[in-house]
Order: structure tokens, then sequence, then C-alpha cells
């Protein structure tokens, strides 16, 4: 049991005490940043009661106001306040009904529907702001949709299917107006490795993510993103985008290859790129160096810097080159597209081209939670019958990898054009979760906010989530009416698309600075990036996963210890420990082993700091058990300072015999008398 160096010796021995703690007043003193002086105005007297019922009172003075560099924290306030186990078991039925009716109020209601605080203030400026940013954002999402659903190794309508209804979705539950929800590059490579092509798989892996995604938001999970750090998230980036570009390889040259890994996807084009089609890798290379070209166009700016100097033509000619330059894929779409039907003639293809797109909108229907056995016309069995648990047990961990993966992305977008304002995560699963549950309804496979285009989305002006009604009736409208027109696109033109965007995700500006500001971060980020072309993504981001939690609890395991000779007003000398960190299991007996090799090479009074010690677990306790043994053995003084009480009911649940002390004036007395005495404490 902690006790001070005032207390008497009590009457009876007994081995538990309860304490009767008064109201301690502690008044804030300076509003210096590192030094939190309190003080306390008056004397606090603590009752200790004995099993045998005897009472022995404990005087505490109030801290000398003007001790210097004494640090100390509202935490120190004593109470009295402890519940048993009973009452804490009561204690829940009131707890989840103001939990239930705290759901319900107008507050959560506005949080969670963030339509309705937008809306009444729409106004004439909005709508004209989202109506151009839903159009542009449409005119580079259907390209897209139908080059990300090659990724995703799935016929070219899925990719359109999954581009609608999240939009709308999105209106309603979205929390920032520069997302815009459809397929991404990263989110189409996870499908293929999850479902391997096969429509169903994908379908329901759309439905299970969002329903994953969901309840992530409901219980608050939003902060597992934390976990994935800058160069993990960095180095999956890069790693997805040069395997996302060696898939798009095959369709740039018009070879076969097949492979989920970096390492597979490019043996097997070395194993074919003999049968490399000229007409398709001209059209692809070609189509590159157009969209990086057309890249630049919005850079370029006729006439003045400031727009308000321009004249009316230059205005015009400046709109109409960035209008170019964000339309660019749509354009490479429609010209080549036009390309390939002047070329085709009696089902002759002068390019490998997408093929027929199913006209008209999706049928709305329940996902399918099975697959179904297809046979060819010989009677070969070519797609084997998949039950619910078959399919749940192929998609595996991607059912958690691709919603992480997924709110990774959203974040990305809403930290970028947030302006510093905070980003609800938790609203972002949401939103996110419900919109690939009812794109699950209309066979779209999972999706998310993509980057690229929400810079589309704000470059245009966007002023609300409202933009994403235009870009959703686009994507309809092109499945109603241009779809016929879909066959005749080139699929080295879709590569190209594919290829011109994912080179920009490669993240090597990002490998200088993190060198220049923590070399050790190189090593999660490069152990990622090797690990996610070798290996499966979901294995290869946990790999850089792992590693970062190694170095944390390295980081956790070893902590710095501060050692100040200090010297009582008797010229007594004594040692001054500060560990800055908590102290829990990974930690301890390295942090004994210091404590001890500083006592024993001293051999004078020594004072564990805790100010800093927030926490501690039962290890700990044991540990610094064992450490007060240790000193105790040697005749060796071992005091504690400002010990929180949070780490004091741990070290006496525990029944630890220590001496604590929160005032330098009581501190010095203590190691003036056990000195002068020359007794253990």
């Amino acid at each position: 049991m902690a006790n001070n160096n005032d207390s008497p010796e009590p009457a009876t021995s007994s081995s538990t005490f309860s304490l009767t703690i008064p109201r301690i007043d502690i008044r804030r003193t300076s509003s210096d940043t590192q030094l939190d002086k309190v003080q306390i105005k008056s004397a606090s007297v603590y009752n200790i009661h004995g099993l045998s019922g005897s009472q022995h009172s404990l005087s505490v003075p109030p801290i000398h106001k003007d001790v210097v560099g004494y640090r100390g924290s509202n935490e120190f306030i004593l109470t009295d306040d402890k519940q048993s186990t009973m009452d804490q078991i009561k204690a829940i039925g009131p707890w989840a009904r103001r939990k239930c009716k705290n759901m319900c109020r107008r507050k959560i209601l506005y949080k969670r529907v963030p339509v309705l605080n937008w809306l009444p203030k729409y106004n004439m400026d909005d709508a004209v702001g989202d109506l151009v940013a839903g159009i542009t954002v449409g005119l580079t999402v259907i390209p897209q949709a139908l080059a990300y659903s090659s990724i995703a190794g799935l016929p070219a309508a899925y990719g359109l299917y999954g581009s609608f209804i999240g939009c709308f979705v999105y209106i309603l539950l979205g929390s920032c107006k520069d997302v815009p929800m459809g397929p991404t590059a990263i989110a189409s490579l996870l499908t293929f490795q999850a479902c391997d092509g096969v429509w169903q798989r994908a379908v329901l892996l759309c439905f299970l993510t969002g329903l994953i995604e969901l309840l992530m938001g409901l219980f608050g999970l939003g902060f597992l993103i934390d976990f994935v750090s800058g160069p993990v998230s960095s180095g999956f980036t890069s790693a997805v985008s040069l395997i996302i570009l060696s898939s798009q390889v095959k369709d740039l040259l018009g070879i076969a290859a097949k492979g989920n890994t970096f390492i597979e996807q490019w043996s097997s084009i070395i194993d074919d790129i003999h049968n490399t089609q000229v007409g398709d890798a001209l059209m692809g290379f070609i189509c590159i160096v157009v969209l990086l070209l057309m890249r630049l166009l919005p850079r370029i700016k006729v006439g003045p810097p400031d727009a308000c100097d321009q004249s009316v033509a230059q205005k015009i000619i400046n709109k109409s080159l960035w209008l170019i330059g964000t339309a660019r894929n749509a354009i490479i779409v429609v010209v080549c597209g036009g390309i390939g039907a002047a070329f085709y003639e009696n089902g002759k293809e002068p390019f490998r081209m997408i093929g027929d797109v199913p006209s008209g909108l999706p049928s709305v229907q329940a996902p399918p939670f099975s697959v179904p056995e297809v046979r060819d016309a010989n009677g070969t069995i070519v797609q084997e019958y998949e039950s619910f648990g078959d399919l749940l047990q192929g998609l595996g961990s991607m059912l958690i990898v691709i919603p992480l993966i997924a709110l990774l992305e959203n974040i990305a977008i809403c930290k970028a054009f947030a302006d510093g304002k905070p980003v609800d995560a938790t609203q972002e699963l949401i939103a996110i979760g419900v919109s690939n549950i009812a794109n699950s309804f209309v066979q779209g496979y999972p999706g998310t906010g993509a980057l690229s285009r929400g810079a589309v989305n704000n470059a245009s002006g966007v002023r609300t989530p409202f933009g994403g009604l235009y870009t959703g009736l686009l994507v309809i409208l092109a499945l109603l009416f241009f779809t016929p027109y879909f066959f005749y696109i080139p699929r080295a033109a879709l590569a190209a698309i594919i290829i011109a965007a994912v080179i920009f995700m490669i993240e090597v500006r990002v490998v200088k600075p993190m060198w220049r500001s923590k070399k050790t971060d190189l090593i999660p980020g490069i152990a990622t990036f090797i690990a996610c072309l070798a290996l499966p993504l979901e294995y290869g981001i946990l790999v850089g996963i792992g590693l970062n939690i190694l170095f944390i609890l390295y980081h956790a395991a070893r902590p710095k210890i501060h050692m100040d000779q200090a010297v009582t007003p008797c010229g007594v000398k004594y040692l001054m420990l500060t560990p800055d960190r908590c102290l829990i299991f990974p930690s301890v007996d390295y942090v004994r082993n210091l404590i001890n090799k500083h006592g024993l090479k001293s051999q004078i009074p020594v004072v564990i700091d805790c100010t800093h010690i927030y926490g501690a677990d039962f290890t700990a306790a044991q540990v610094i058990d064992t450490l007060i043994k240790d000193f105790k053995s040697r005749n060796q003084l071992l005091l504690f300072l400002n010990l929180k009480p949070s780490v004091g009911n741990v070290f006496e649940g525990a029944d630890l015999e220590y001496r604590v002390f929160y005032d330098f004036e009581q501190l010095d007395k203590a190691i003036q008398e056990c000195r002068r005495k020359s007794i253990p404490a």
C-alpha cells in the first residue's frame, strides 16, 4: 500500500485498506505549456481504515507554491468514487438507454445524414458549379469504368454498372464534396485477385464489402486506418501501380498473358511477347504519348496570369485548353473508337476490341450468394458450382483488406481537399458502405472515391456532393444509348488510359523527404513495396503493417530515462530518474535493469519521477515489485514522485509496498530522515 513518510505506525496489522479522501481543490496557476503548476489550497487528510475497524489519519501538507519546476497534472486529483463490479454491471442498462437516446437526437441525425446540412442553403451558384463538375467528372468516369473493368477481369459493362448508384447514395450520406464514387484502379486489382474474373464473386464481394464498411462505420472503427502509416501506404500504392501497369501490357501489345503478382505477370508477358500485334502496339504507344501531352494542356495559360486581366477570347482559349486536358480520356476513347469502326469490316478487327456491351440498365436484383455450374456444348464443366460457404472461403482476407484500402483511398481525397477541416472517417465508412451495398443490387463490383477523379471534381469547381447526380445521370445515358458504339473501342486505347494514369501513382517523390526526415521509415515502406510485388497484395500490406507494429513495440520497449543528480537542502545527494513514457510489459525489464544499473553505480538514494508515466499493467507492477526488493536487499532508498492515481491503483492491486510523494519538500525530508537513520524505505 502506498503511504507517505509522515504516516503513524498502525495500531493493528492489516493488509487491506480503503481510502476516504475529501475533495482536493486544485487551481491552475500558470499557462506555461511545458510546466503545468498546480496549487493545493488546503491540506488534505487521508483516512485509512483497517479491517479491524481502527482508524488512522494521514496528514498531507499543501504543496509549496514556490517549488520551481514542479510538474503536476490535474490527473493527481484523488477521488473516492470507485464502484464495485456489481454497480458497474447495473450501470450498463442506463448507459445503453442514454446511448439509444443520443442516437435519436437531431444533432446525430444531421451528422449522419450530411445532406440535411447543405441542402437548405443550396443556391444557384452551387447548382451551376455542381452541373459543370458533374458532367466533367462523368466524361472521366465512363472511359475509366470501361478500362478498370478489364483490370478486374470482368466484361466492360460491369465497370459502368458500379458507377452510377453509388454517386446517388453518396449525395445523401457523403461528407466530402470532392469524392466521386465508382470503380478505382486499386479496388479493381484487388477484385481481380479475389474473384479471378467470376462476376458472381465480384458482385457478392461488393455486397459483403459494403456491409463490412457499414458495420465498421456504425461501430466507429474508422481509426483502423491509423495502423497504415504513410510509408506503408506509399509502398503499397507504388507496388499496386506497377502491378496495374503490368496487367495492361498484354492489351497494349495485343498478347495473352496471365498472373496475379508482378513476377507472374512479367514472366507470362515475356513468354508470349513474340506474338505482339503491331497495330495494337502502335495505337497503344501513340495514345500514351498523346495522353501525357494532353495532360500538360491545363497548365498552358494564354494572356496575363491573373484571370481578371484576361480578355474574353483569352478566357475562352484557357477554358478550352483546360477542358480538353481534363476530358482527354473521353477524347481518346471517342477518336480511337472511330478509328476502330472505320477499319472494321465484315468481322475483321484491325485491333483487339472490347466487344459487345449489353445495352440498357442492369436489372435490379439481390447479389448472387452462389456460383452456378456452367458446361460448354460438349458437356465439359467450364465453371464449377460454389456455395456461399465456398465463396466466403475463397474471398478470405480480402473481406478485410478491401474495406480498409477503400477507406484509405477515400480519406486521402477528403484530406487533400479539406482545407484544414476535420475529416469524419466514420461517416465516410457509412457512405461508401451503403454505396457498395446499393451497387451490388445493380451488379456492380467494389468501388470508392478515386483521387484522380477527385482532383478533376475539385478543379471543375464542385460546390456540394450534388455534383454526383450529373455524373450518375451521364453514366445512365451512356448505358442507354451509347453501348452499341463501345464495341469498337480498342483494348489498346483503354490500356493506354490506365498506364498514363497509374504511372503518376508511383510515389517516388516521397523517398527523398522520407530519407531526410527519418531514414528508418523507409524500411516498412520498401518492405511493403517488395512484398506487394512478390506476394498477393493482402499479404504484402500485412507485412508492412506488421513491420510498423514491430517498430512501435520496439520504441515502447526502449524508453528513454533522463538522469539528474539532485541535492536536498541539507546536502544529501540523490539520483532523480525520469522515464519518458508508460510502463508496459515490453519495457519494464529494460527499465528495471537501467534503474538497477544507475543505483548500483551511484549507491545513493534513487527517486523515480513518474510524471510521464500515464499507464502501467500487471506485468509492470510485478517487475516494479522486484525492483523495490532489489533496492531493499542492498539497503538503498527507492522512492516514487508524482505517481498517477491510475498507475497507483495498478501497483496497489499487485500488493506493492512503496512510498510515493507529490511534494519536493516532503520528498527531501524523507530522504534526509532515511539517510540519517541509515535504514531502507
